[in-house]
């Protein structure tokens, strides 16, 4: 991958790619792991890119996307093979969530939802458009903000639960 490549395009997105990493893994390796191959992903796929979205839509489609297939190869107990083990230091400096407590709260409800479910509440956590969120996930906009309601009506209940 291209310094100038990732400097221009990856960096100034990096909050989304981890916060997005965060909330599909469980520890600072696997986190590690997904930041990596986004990032991989992003740089063999733009190429296609064709300009019909946003270039922080396209971020967040195969972060998603990234995210989702890993977490399903480990879940079917299916063999990841990740094809560098060198992430930048920047990643590991800014990436505090993991010592900030109720940030950790916070994910760890995220986490008894599902992987739509997920993603639909990180991208509502970005203050993301319902329209931009449905163009994402590839669905209708009105079912975004039933969803997102929904959502926050469970994750209420999940932390009410687990940490009061």
């Amino acid at each position: 991958m291209s310094s100038d490549f990732y400097h221009s395009s990856i960096v100034p997105y990096a909050a989304i790619i981890i916060k997005i990493c965060r909330a599909y893994t469980n520890s600072q390796e696997d986190f590690e792991d997904y930041y990596q191959e986004v990032c991989l992903q992003i740089w063999r796929s733009r190429e296609s890119f064709n300009e019909q979205c946003a270039w922080t839509t396209w971020i967040y489609r195969i972060s998603l996307n990234v995210c989702l297939t890993l977490l399903k190869k480990k879940k079917n107990n299916e063999p990841i093979h990740f094809t560098s083990d060198v992430l930048p230091d920047s990643v590991t400096v800014s990436n505090k969530a993991f010592e900030n407590e109720a940030l950790n709260q916070l994910y760890t409800a995220i986490k008894h939802l599902s992987e739509v479910d997920r993603a639909v509440i990180l991208l509502y956590l970005e203050e993301k458009p319902q329209q931009e969120i449905a163009d994402i996930l590839g669905t209708n906009p009105n079912n975004i903000g039933v969803r997102v309601k929904r959502i926050k009506e469970r994750l209420k209940k999940i932390i009410d639960e687990k940490f009061n």
